[in-house]
Formats: C-alpha cells, sequence, structure tokens
C-alpha cells in the first residue's frame, strides 16, 4: 500500500508540475496564437493590396504574381517568428537542433531542394523567359510541352495540350533548355507536299498555284519579313517534292500551328487534285 500510494502522490505531484507551467504560459500561448491570427489576416489582405497595385502597374501578370506570394510568405514567416519569440521558443529550437547536430542536416538537405526552388522562380520571376500562358518546351521534350499557367515559389505550372498539369521544380525550368514559341508572336511552319508534273516540266506552274493558295489562306501571315516561300527538295522522275514554308501567329499556339498547318495540307491537296496534278501528297 506505501507503494502504491508513493506511486499516486509522485504522479500527482507531476500532474501539478505541469499543470502550473501550463498555467504561466499559458498567457503566452494566448498572445501568440493572437499573433498568428493577426498576422494570418494582415498577410492576407496586404498581399492582396501589394499584388493589386503590381498588377496595375505592371504589364506582366506573372511578376506580379510571384512577387504577391513572396510578399505573403514573408508577412507569415515574420507572424511565425514574432510568435515563437513571445513563447521563448526560438532560442530553445535553435539550441535544441544545434546539440542534436541536426542544424546543418536541416539546413543542408532538407531546405536546399526549398531554397534552389525558391531563387530560381526568383531568377524566374525577373528574368521571364516566358509570360502567363506562354507555349513552352522543357528539355527538347514533347512530354514536357504546355502552356504557363503559373509560377509558383517552388514550381512553375504547365498545363499541356491534353489536359494534363505538370508541376515543374523551378530549378529545372530555370536549369534545362527552354524553347518558347510564343515570345516572338509569330512562328514559322514547315510541310512536304509531292507533284507530279507530268504536264509541267518545269514544275513552275505548280509552285506559283501553292505559294498563292498558301498566301491567301487565313491566318498565314504575309508581310515582310514573315512571308511564305517555297524550296525543292527533290525531283526524281516526273515528281517534285516542295517544301513549303509560312508563318503565323504564335498566341494561341495550338490552333496557330497544329490546326493551321492540317488544314491548310488538306485544303492544298484538294486543290492540286481540282487542277488536274495525279496523286499530290503532304506531309510534316
Amino acid at each position: 500500500m506505501d507503494d502504491t500510494h508513493m506511486l499516486f502522490h509522485d504522479l500527482y505531484e507531476v500532474l501539478t508540475t505541469y499543470w502550473a507551467h501550463f498555467l504561466f504560459l499559458l498567457p503566452k500561448l494566448v498572445i501568440a496564437l493572437v499573433l498568428l491570427i493577426v498576422a494570418l489576416f494582415v498577410a492576407k489582405r496586404l498581399s492582396r493590396v501589394i499584388g493589386t497595385r503590381l498588377q496595375a502597374r505592371s504589364h506582366d501578370p506573372l511578376l506580379a504574381e510571384f512577387l504577391t506570394r513572396v510578399s505573403k510568405w514573408i508577412l507569415l514567416g515574420i507572424g511565425l517568428v514574432l510568435a515563437m519569440q513571445v513563447l521563448g521558443a526560438v532560442g530553445v529550437v535553435t539550441g535544441m537542433l544545434g546539440a542534436a547536430g541536426l542544424t546543418a542536416f536541416v539546413v543542408g538537405f532538407a531546405l536546399k531542394d526549398i531554397a534552389e526552388n525558391f531563387l530560381a522562380g526568383v531568377v524566374l520571376a525577373f528574368n521571364r523567359p516566358f509570360r502567363i500562358y506562354d507555349t513552352v518546351q522543357i528539355r527538347d521534350n514533347k512530354e514536357l510541352m504546355g502552356r504557363v499557367e503559373a509560377l509558383n515559389l517552388r514550381t512553375t505550372l504547365i498545363k499541356t495540350f491534353d489536359g494534363r498539369h505538370i508541376y515543374l521544380p523551378n530549378a529545372m525550368v530555370l536549369r534545362e533548355p527552354l524553347i518558347n514559341f510564343t515570345r516572338d508572336g509569330h512562328i514559322r511552319q514547315d510541310f512536304v507536299v509531292g507533284v507530279n508534273f507530268e504536264q509541267d516540266p518545269s514544275s513552275e506552274k505548280a509552285q506559283h498555284l501553292v505559294l498563292d493558295f498558301v498566301r491567301t489562306f487565313h491566318d498565314v501571315e504575309t508581310k515582310e519579313p514573315h512571308t511564305p516561300y517555297i524550296i525543292v527538295e527533290k525531283v526524281e522522275g516526273t515528281t517534285a517534292t516542295l517544301r513549303v514554308y509560312f508563318w503565323t501567329y504564335s498566341e494561341d499556339y495550338r490552333r496557330g500551328t497544329q490546326e493551321l498547318k492540317s488544314n491548310l495540307m488538306q485544303d492544298l491537296r484538294q486543290l492540286l487534285l481540282q487542277q488536274g496534278y495525279p496523286n499530290p501528297s503532304t506531309a510534316q
């Protein structure tokens, strides 16, 4: 009975001590919680104000959105640090990590990826190799091609033409070769036309027919320096292989290149058939 009594007495003493510490820290906990709530409210409101002003003055919504998110997280970080200082936890946490030898591990490994991608995002936001809704391709990989939807603190969001969302690390986007298909506003496309010119030994008539048709096709640019032209790649017997080059607007890459080229190739083949050229062919 004495041992049991001593056990319950010790347990009571421990719980009483913890309860006293809790009552001692309760005002600080309340203040820290209030600080976090205020910091969250201020961060949302102030970042919204900053974002509105940046978007009104900047012609680059991608940069404005990125800076808005950065300002929000900075304000939240300040609020968290203040709350930890109220609790007196900043020194405790730092001392514990240092004593355990984890500070270098955390900074060197856990935070390395976050810091690298954040800094890469800052470079991308100010260097601006792409704008919002630009069509880009990373690393010469068709699987990493699509429209830029957002630039986040760690990732760049790209939406592919088949509806997939790809979150690429900012460091990868900055490090790898990036092709921007829409930055210039115009893009050159080409395709091959095979023409049998039995009735046109020089093939000049076919070339003029093809070039005139391309020039008058909708959405094909005809002003210098973006004018369509044709070169003869090879001649085999009575068949000439013509490569057609044309420029178009690249703001909507999928419609401006893929659909336009497809329609142009199909309609050109029908025209050649109507003009008496036997078995014309088109290919990319």
